[in-house]
């Protein structure tokens, strides 16, 4: 898997587009999940465009909190027909690599379906607090320090 890293200016309609319908694909349609997708966060958003064969099959967005030192991982995917390859070990490692490399001293979290709780676990994540619920799915805190 090819990814590529894009601040928002930097995405070509094309792409844009191809998140925004993965996005859809995963969240809203496959998970039942009704919400506002186009939540005003993405222009200020790091994203994370997994590939193969110039097919969007991974993605993730990443907001960075200068003041609190944080990295929010968020809209984190992989295609439905393209999962259990490997492709989200791929790109969580990828991004947390990216991220740590010149940030050493944020901390990375995330809001992650309590179903995941174990796979974010391998890539040295935490739970904290209690399980929430988000669009109606049980989420909980999980931070990376």
């Amino acid at each position: 898997m090819i990814i590529e890293k894009k601040e928002f200016k930097e995405l070509k309609l094309e792409q844009l587009y191809s998140i925004l319908k993965i996005r859809q694909e995963v969240f809203i349609v496959e998970q039942k999940c009704f919400y506002l997708d186009c939540d005003g966060f993405d222009e200020d958003a790091i994203h994370f465009l997994g590939y193969e064969k110039e097919e969007l099959v991974a993605y993730m967005r990443v907001l960075k909190n200068e003041k609190l030192k944080t990295f929010v991982l968020g809209r984190i995917l992989v295609s439905k027909k393209n999962r259990k390859l490997g492709l989200g070990i791929n790109l969580i490692k990828n991004v947390i690599s990216y991220l740590e490399n010149d940030n050493e001293n944020f901390k990375i979290e995330m809001s992650a379906q309590t179903y995941l709780i174990s796979f974010y676990k391998k890539f040295n994540f935490k739970v904290e607090g209690d399980n929430y619920l988000d669009a109606g799915i049980p989420h909980v805190k999980m931070i990376k320090k």
